[in-house]
């Protein structure tokens, strides 16, 4: 019988082989636009793989109303709400397209991409599957003041727009959590495969690591989520990339005659 850690380096191994039924398109026209055409559909996958299903369950679990197990302590209403955090809690959605920007536009890079894709959709489809069985509302916008919730200024804007993004349910594991530190790791591996000596690389590391920071902070203090939400939201991040990285560095030991996966065919 297979050890749950052999079970878990052959996940790495599927990981670092793209899903044939999407990619080998994408791949034969990697190199169209620059390279950036593949960068569109690696985002496109995204919407559908990852973006779509968090969504579409969100808005389910909220039209149900039911909450099956209540995570909500005496802690987490003891957080005060803090307006101005909920600007990095929003920049959560710059982290994608800056990762497809931070990636190196060769083989191996884009291969690695690929993996680190579809790490996050199976990582989000298995947060997917506890959002359906096991709902929980986040009941604490009542804490949030009525002048920011109704007032016209950059925060109070943000709010409106978070609130009308995200009903306040999918609450445990925190996909932003999740998909926060999994992208932070994803995006310091690559700056330093480009730019391994740049000053500049290693302080624009370091900020996206204070945002990410920030934005665990703040998943709590804008009222979006419980202190458990925070917690199992690493614990997912956590193990998203260590079984990810298995993959990315097989990836980066591949020979080089092993990085075109799908050799386009010549016509006799």
């Amino acid at each position: 019988m297979s050890t749950l850690y052999e079970r878990l380096d052959a996940l790495g191994d599927r990981l670092s082989t793209p899903w044939p039924f999407i990619w080998k398109g994408a791949w034969n026209r990697r190199n169209l636009l620059g390279g950036n055409l593949f960068l569109i559909q690696i985002l496109v996958f995204g919407l559908f793989g990852i973006a779509f299903p968090y969504f579409a369950s969100n808005q389910f679990v909220a039209a149900n109303g039911v909450t099956v197990w209540d995570p909500e302590t005496a802690f987490d209403r003891a957080i005060p709400v803090i307006p101005w955090m909920v600007v990095p809690y929003m920049a959560l959605y710059l982290y994608y397209p800056v990762t497809l920007l931070c990636t190196p536009k060769d083989d191996r890079s884009r291969l690695e991409l690929i993996a680190g894709v579809q790490m996050l959709c199976v990582a989000t489809l298995a947060c997917t599957a506890i959002f359906l069985l096991l709902p929980a509302e986040v009941d604490m916008r009542d804490q949030i003041p009525v002048e920011v919730l109704e007032g016209d200024g950059l925060y109070s804007s943000l709010f409106s727009q978070m609130h009308a993004m995200d009903e306040p349910w999918n609450a445990w594991p925190s996909l932003h959590i999740a998909h926060s530190y999994f992208l932070t790791r994803a995006i310091s591996r690559w700056v330093k495969i480009r730019s391994p000596e740049s000053n500049i690389g290693k302080i624009f590391v370091t900020l996206v690591w204070i945002e990410f920071i920030l934005l665990s902070i703040s998943i709590t203090t804008t009222k979006q989520h419980y202190i458990w939400d925070l917690f199992t939201g690493l614990a997912v991040g956590f193990f998203g990339w260590w079984v990810a990285v298995r993959a990315l560095d097989r990836i980066r030991d591949f020979p080089d005659e092993k990085l075109d996966i799908y050799p386009v065919k010549q016509s006799s």
